[in-house]
């Protein structure tokens, strides 16, 4: 089968958002990895009058995170599926957080910003172009401006991809055969094994120009599979900052 893309893959997530937060609620450590991600942006006095993009927020849990990790920021939660959105919207949130259905490819043309930080969770392995929408990112980040990205990267070891394969067949994939979204949860095994490594995508940050690039692994049964990557926008201070 072959992977979903651009408008394809917006709708698979639109007919999954019903039952998204139930399945990702199943996955031990979800949120709070997600939280210790966003933690990692170490934003100054909780955030006070910084402007932070989420930028792939599907149905808010990353956005959540974000209000953990900063309560005083203003948030901006970005994501392309419709579906996603309406769940998210659907949830309690304080007045500075707003929702903007857009494309990550098409970032620059966002009225808001330009942006403190900016958060992507579980996004740049589902776009087809992804050094165009890191060249995004740069656009709408501030000179020094940081950047944390979560997702799906395995370290190049052959058990990890065993393990994630087990994992997608024994549990992911018939959980969403269940909730009868068999095709997403199929693109997200294979979409993990065909994105970069976590050293390959570490090279692509500082390919594009981004500084100080970390690699930091998630703990639980996700570590090789799942890295939380730090950068920074064009700020050499950030060659010395360490992944915590």
């Amino acid at each position: 089968m072959a992977l979903l893309h651009d408008h394809d893959l917006a709708h698979a997530f639109d007919d999954a958002a019903r039952t998204y937060d139930l399945l990702t609620g199943l996955n031990p450590g979800y949120r709070t990895d997600l939280l210790r991600s966003a933690r990692r942006l170490q934003l100054p006095d909780e955030g006070a009058g910084l402007h932070v993009l989420d930028l792939g927020c599907g149905t808010g849990a990353s956005t959540r995170a974000l209000l953990q990790a900063a309560p005083q920021a203003r948030i901006t939660a970005v994501d392309a599926s419709a579906g996603m959105l309406r769940r998210a919207r659907a949830k309690p949130w304080p007045a500075r957080v707003n929702f903007v259905h857009q494309t990550a490819e098409h970032l620059p043309a966002m009225q808001e910003g330009p942006f403190d930080a900016v958060f992507a969770a579980y996004l740049f392995r589902n776009v087809t172009h992804p050094d165009s929408v890191l060249a995004s990112v740069r656009s709408r980040l501030r000179p020094g401006g940081r950047l944390v990205i979560h997702e799906y990267s395995l370290s190049g070891s052959t058990i990890h991809r065993a393990l994630w394969t087990a994992v997608c067949q024994g549990v992911i994939i018939p959980m969403g055969t269940l909730s009868g979204d068999r095709a997403l949860y199929r693109h997200l095994w294979r979409s993990v094994l065909a994105f970069d490594t976590a050293p390959a995508f570490a090279d692509r940050l500082s390919r594009a120009g981004l500084t100080g690039v970390r690699t930091a692994p998630v703990a639980g049964w996700q570590t090789g599979i799942t890295h939380t990557f730090l950068a920074r926008n064009g700020s050499s201070a950030a060659a010395t900052e360490q992944a915590v």
